[in-house]
């Protein structure tokens, strides 16, 4: 592989951990050479790099991360400004909870409905997702972002989640208004239009 002078990140167009990571990138107005990975073709730099053949996979210089979560914690860490998690100790953990949770329901049900979208498994993960997502409803109400006042890893994690709910075929109750709210906030930053792929914009219109 040549030997790159800035980060790169293979990134698949319509993957919704790929694409929380760009939303990252975003926010921290990170210079990177993104390189779009059609994972039925992988390049062979990525097939190189990372034992797992997954995306996002991030290269700065001599390291390599292919992990989402832990793209995301070492970009906060590298460029400080804007910071992505409280600094608190506490509310830090609370917030890494959240991630998890987010990874571990959201994100878990998001791709049993992406891997064959007819079938019954993903007819009862929609019905899932959809009431999770409901019963998080006085949450979003309490702050302008996710437990916050400001942008964090949480909101960035959140929100690749929420802007696929139309193409999984979740419609929200009239009930979840303040989770309408927030993803029109969200979706409105000029930060979140910046990361999309043409195969994401395409998603909502």
């Amino acid at each position: 592989m040549t030997r790159r002078s800035v980060m790169t990140l293979f990134s698949a167009a319509a993957d919704p951990l790929s694409h929380r990571t760009r939303l990252v990138l975003a926010e921290k107005g990170i210079a990177i050479e993104l390189v779009d990975v059609d994972l039925n073709d992988l390049p062979e730099d990525l097939v190189d790099l990372n034992p797992y053949r997954s995306v996002p996979t991030l290269v700065d210089r001599d390291l390599v991360l292919y992990d989402s979560r832990v793209i995301i914690e070492y970009l906060d860490e590298r460029f400080p400004h804007p910071p992505l998690m409280p600094i608190d100790p506490t509310t830090r953990a609370q917030f890494r909870v959240a991630l998890y949770r987010v990874e571990r329901d959201w994100y878990a049900l998001a791709r049993d409905i992406e891997l064959d979208p007819q079938s019954k498994t993903a007819e009862h993960s929609r019905q899932v997702l959809g009431e999770a997502i409901c019963a998080s409803a006085e949450v979003f109400k309490a702050k302008p972002f996710f437990l916050s006042d400001e942008f964090s890893l949480v909101d960035a994690s959140i929100a690749p989640i929420l802007w696929r709910l139309r193409t999984y075929g979740i419609e929200l109750p009239a009930q979840a208004a303040p989770i309408t709210k927030y993803m029109n906030s969200i979706f409105a930053r000029s930060t979140f239009r910046a990361c999309l792929s043409d195969a994401e914009r395409g998603m909502r219109h």
